[in-house]
Order: C-alpha cells, then sequence, then structure tokens
C-alpha cells in the first residue's frame, strides 16, 4: 500500500517542512505556510495506545483489515517503566517485531505517555528523561537532523497532510516532559475508598503556576492552531474532555485545559477534535457547554490492555464505554459537499463496538457573536 507523503511541523522560528522519499527539508513561516503539496487525502486514520511488548497483539490483524493510511500511536507503545535504559532499549526491540506489520503498509507517528516515558504517571522530575527521548527517536526512526531532537524540551510534533481543500493537521503534544507534580489525595486509604467509585487518586490543580505542557510548548501550540487547515486533530496522550475524576487527564490542570479552548477561541479556529488514549478503555466524550462549537474526543485504549472500573465521566456521549481490547478509527468523506467525520472503536475480534458520525460543518463557530 502507497505511503501517504507527510509535512511534519516542529518549534522554532519557522516550521519544517520533510516529506518522505526523498524530498528534502524545507523552513516555512508559522504564519505564512507554504502552499501544500498536492498530496493523496487523507481518509483513513486508525489510532490506537496502551499495548505491552509481552503480551499476544492479535488486534494488529484486525487493524490491518482497516487499511490504514495512517496510524498515530498516542502513547504507552511500550511498557518500559524502568530507570535503566538498557532494558528501555531491550524492550522497545521487542515491540519492534510487534509493529513491523503496520509499519509496512501504513505511515505511522507517535507520541509518548508514562509507560514509554519511562514511569508510571511521571513528569519532569523522571530523571532519565533525555536519554529516554533519544531512545524514542530512535525507535520511531526520526532523522538525526530532525528539529524534534530539539535539547532540553519535549518530542512535541504536527504534521500536515493532503491538499488545502482537504487538508488534515495533526497535533501531538508532549505531556510529559516538563508536567509539574500531580496533586493527590491525603491518604493511602482516602484512594481506596475513591476507589469504590472509579476515582483515582489525584486532584485538580489550583496553582496555575503549574504546568503540563511548559511555556515554550503552549508558545508552539499557540501557533500550531494558527496554521490553516480544514481539520485539526489533537493527539493527546491523555484525555482532554472527559471529567475523568481523580486520574491522568487534562482535568489535572484545569487552567491549561481552559487555556487551550480559549485559544481556539481567540484564534476562531475551526474544525478542531481530539483523539486519546491511556485509560485502558474506550469512550467518546462530548463538550457543548462554554465551548466555540461541541468539542469531541475519542478514546481509544488499550491494544492489549483492559480496565474494569470504568471511571464516571459527564461528557461521555450516550453513556457508551468499552473496557476490552480496541482500536479507534476515522473515516473522512471528502466527496461530499459537507464532509462526513466519522468516529469508531472496534474490538480486538475487529467488531465494531461503536460508531458516530458528524458533519465538518458542526465543528464551526459562531464567530460573530
Amino acid at each position: 500500500m502507497k505511503k501517504i507523503t507527510r509535512r511534519q511541523f516542529h518549534v522554532g522560528t519557522g516550521l519544517s517542512l520533510m516529506g518522505l522519499a526523498g524530498v528534502a527539508s524545507t523552513e516555512i513561516a508559522t504564519s505564512a505556510p507554504r502552499t501544500p503539496y498536492q498530496d493523496k487525502t487523507l481518509s483513513r486514520i486508525v489510532f490506537g495506545s496502551c499495548c505491552d511488548q509481552d503480551k499476544p497483539q492479535p488486534i494488529w490483524d484486525k487493524i490491518l483489515e482497516r487499511h490504514p493510511e495512517l496510524f498515530i500511536f498516542l502513547g504507552d507503545n511500550i511498557y518500559g517503566d524502568t530507570r535503566d535504559m538498557a532494558v528501555l532499549k531491550a524492550k522497545y526491540a521487542i515491540q519492534a517485531k510487534n509493529y513491523a506489520p503496520i509499519k509496512e503498509v501504513s505511515e505511522v507517528i507517535a507520541i509518548w505517555d508514562d509507560h514509554d516515558f519511562g514511569e508510571n504517571d511521571a513528569g519532569k522530575e523522571y530523571p532519565f528523561r533525555d536519554q529516554s527521548k533519544e531512545l524514542f527517536f530512535d525507535f520511531w526512526d526520526e532523522p538525526k537532523n530532525s528539529p524534534r531532537r530539539r535539547e532540553g524540551d519535549g518530542i512535541y510534533t504536527s504534521y500536515l497532510y493532503g491538499p488545502e481543500d482537504k487538508s488534515v493537521h495533526i497535533i501531538l503534544p508532549d505531556l510529559r516532559y516538563n508536567r509539574d507534580n500531580l496533586k493527590t489525595v491525603d491518604s493511602h486509604e482516602k484512594a481506596k475508598e475513591r476507589n469504590f467509585a472509579g476515582f483515582g487518586p489525584y486532584l485538580p490543580i489550583a496553582d496555575e503556576s503549574l504546568s503540563m505542557l511548559g511555556e515554550a510548548q503552549w508558545q508552539w501550540l499557540e501557533q500550531q492552531l494558527q496554521v490553516p487547515s480544514k481539520i485539526k486533530i489533537i493527539g493527546s496522550s491523555l484525555q482532554f474532555i472527559a471529567t475523568q475524576p481523580g486520574w491522568e487527564a487534562w482535568s489535572n490542570f484545569p487552567h491549561e485545559r481552559q487555556r487551550l479552548i480559549n485559544l481556539i477561541k481567540k484564534y476562531q479556529v475551526n474544525g478542531v477534535f481530539f483523539i486519546s488514549g491511556d485509560t485502558h478503555w474506550s469512550e467518546l466524550s462530548c463538550q457543548t457547554d462554554d465551548v466555540p462549537y461541541p468539542m469531541w474526543d475519542m478514546t481509544s485504549s488499550g491494544l492489549t490492555e483492559t480496565w474494569d472500573n470504568v471511571s464516571p465521566n459527564i461528557y461521555r456521549w450516550n453513556d457508551l464505554s468499552y473496557s476490552g481490547q480496541n482500536f479507534g478509527a476515522i473515516y473522512i468523506d471528502w466527496e461530499l459537499n459537507d464532509p462526513l467525520i466519522v468516529f469508531e472503536v472496534r474490538d480486538v475480534k475487529g467488531n465494531r463496538v461503536f460508531q458516530h458520525a458528524i458533519k465538518l460543518s458542526f465543528l464551526k463557530g459562531n464567530w460573530s457573536d
């Protein structure tokens, strides 16, 4: 299957345009993106997260049956959980064999989460984040001269696919490298009590000086939101929309969650939706209050992992969730005057768990208000 040419955008004074098959890298200004190449239109995107290298992975056969044009790994792409870089490298080597089939037929892009970053629920306090970053880049074949290999900062990046009238801009923030410590409940017993209702041990952080992204990444993200595109997919390793009480999510940093919504409003950015991983269950979330238009987040997790005690979520669409092994898919029908976007989750046997469709025009604010 022919791979899609991609344009990859990085932090810095400009944006780096990098194509496959020997296309030279070109610098273009953030405020004035270069006219897109007439690439193959992206209409079938598959994604997943939470894949343990030591567990059976029959799900890949069913993923390949969907003929993905792009596969997005949303983190926990291995379960490293170590401070020994030799161990981490060895676990990547095991996973390389499992991922070989998808990399042969589809374009593949990736961001990390805590387990491939290095430790469970870790942030910037993890002492081997720079060494882990290099192993991540080497595993995902990031060129040695890639601007993404920036020093002293995270692995965030973005990609722009397709011609101008059918362009899909995929933004992958890094929620680990710069993240400040989480706020936890004050006792182990209280955490155990919360678990009965599906609540985790973490609480929202009121101190607005604390961050998940770091200021440099925020400046980059603000630039990315100004890049023209028909659709913007923000691929987050953690859930954005879900209230997710007590586990890792954007809701642990409510001021940063609101900051992103405010930026979408500020720059009148249409066509934005989120995909996310981490939870070990799948669900579709939609927020309609205090947002410029309905904000969707489709969660798919995990490729090998499951979870029985699904947490409450006031934004869960139609109260649908699935806690078995699963993968997510996005289909875009560009042939319609108002393109149709289909969100879908399938199980390890390839059966559809749930599906929901929206028109692209639904992702548009009333900016005259």
